[in-house]
């Protein structure tokens, strides 16, 4: 008569716990959060401010790790950044908990419409720049250098001696001069004409007003936007 077979000895609980599909799931969860909150971030772009550089639905990742270590955003960079309060057009609505839900859920992954006070622009100048429009022949002038833009779509009308600074019907494209506050940027949309972006209040004037202008703060900044991710027939750099 063989001997009863001994009972096979039982997993330790932490493996039991570690190689269940619940713990495994919620580890997934936490590591993608890990690298949407720390790495880089997909972000859905609402409007046509930043055309053609990026079209309305485009989804672009953002490098969440672009200006740690002391680095700092370079004139050029498209960036995302959360808006203050300087930035506001209209009242927020409620609306109902399942589209507050559901624009959160969006602002997170990145993957739906994004929070009302994240927008996207370029860099133009930062802290201790001097800015200021236009050229002779209209561009931006930052430290008294004409700024090459061949990203600017539908910029504002500009004609040297019939429709610019000097005349008596200005120029929308004209800006007072003004040096970028520490720790500020400013961001405009490559769609020049249909952006409500931080100099759209300033247009058409050359009176310096330092009210009209709206910064990106360095520490409201999320990241450089580096790559279209979506739709697939757009999968470029930036």
């Amino acid at each position: 008569m063989s001997p009863e077979a001994s009972p096979a000895p039982s997993r330790p609980l932490w493996r039991r716990v570690t190689g269940s599909f619940l713990f495994q799931m919620c580890a997934a969860f936490v590591v993608l959060g890990l690298i949407l909150s720390f790495v880089a971030k997909p972000y859905w772009v609402p409007s046509g401010s930043m055309e053609q550089s990026l079209q309305v639905g485009d989804r672009v990742l953002v490098n969440r790790l672009a200006y740690v270590g002391g680095a700092q955003p370079h004139t050029g960079d498209i960036v995302v950044f959360d808006a203050g309060a300087a930035w506001d057009s209209a009242p927020a609505s409620a609306g109902s908990p399942l589209g507050a839900a559901l624009r959160w859920i969006g602002e997170v992954t990145g993957f739906g419409p994004s929070g009302p006070h994240t927008l996207i622009k370029r860099v133009i100048a930062g802290p201790g720049q001097t800015v200021r429009c236009c050229s002779s022949d209209g561009r931006l002038i930052v430290d008294g250098k004409p700024l090459d833009e061949p990203y600017v779509f539908q910029d504002f009308a500009f004609h040297p001696r019939a429709l610019d600074c000097t005349t008596p019907s200005m120029s929308q494209r004209c800006l007072p001069e003004v040096t970028v506050p520490a720790g500020s940027y400013l961001v405009l949309g490559d769609h020049r004409s249909n952006s409500s972006d931080g100099a759209a209040q300033c247009r058409g004037r050359t009176t310096p007003d330092a009210g009209c202008w709206r910064w990106a703060r360095s520490e409201d900044i999320v990241g450089k936007a580096v790559v279209i991710l979506w739709p697939v027939t757009r999968w470029s750099g930036l």
